[in-house]
């Protein structure tokens, strides 16, 4: 009994140092290039129920992913509109108000990220 106590301490103690003490990932919330991003909510959905042939389940729940990353949960709101409305889009674009400013900077900068991960 004894040796099978110490066989499987010796066991254990291999595999956590296998474990190793570093780490290979940064502190930013990278993601792997290989790693299929998918998330549901507001941009998902209106996505999905825009009736374009390239709205994929897939597709939109990878620019919903990307979404959560990038936009708060108001501005998916917002931005989800755009779907079914895609004239509010370019109001929201050219209005002088600092507010629809800093959003479609936001909403843009988002796109350029969705379009590069979700094709």
């Amino acid at each position: 009994m004894k040796v099978l106590t110490t066989i499987f301490a010796g066991a254990a103690m291999l595999g956590l140092s296998a474990c190793g003490g570093g780490s290979s990932y940064s502190s930013t919330r990278a993601v792997p290039q290989n790693a299929v991003l998918f998330a549901t909510g507001p941009i998902y959905s209106a996505c999905r129920s825009g009736g374009r042939s390239q709205a994929s389940r897939a597709r939109c729940g990878c620019v919903q992913a990307v979404a959560n990353q990038s936009l708060t949960s108001s501005e998916q709101r917002r931005g989800a509109g755009f779907f079914s409305d895609p004239q509010q889009a370019q109001v929201v674009r050219q209005s002088d108000r600092a507010s629809d400013e800093r959003f479609w900077t936001r909403w843009k900068a988002y796109g350029d990220s969705a379009a590069r991960q979700c094709t």
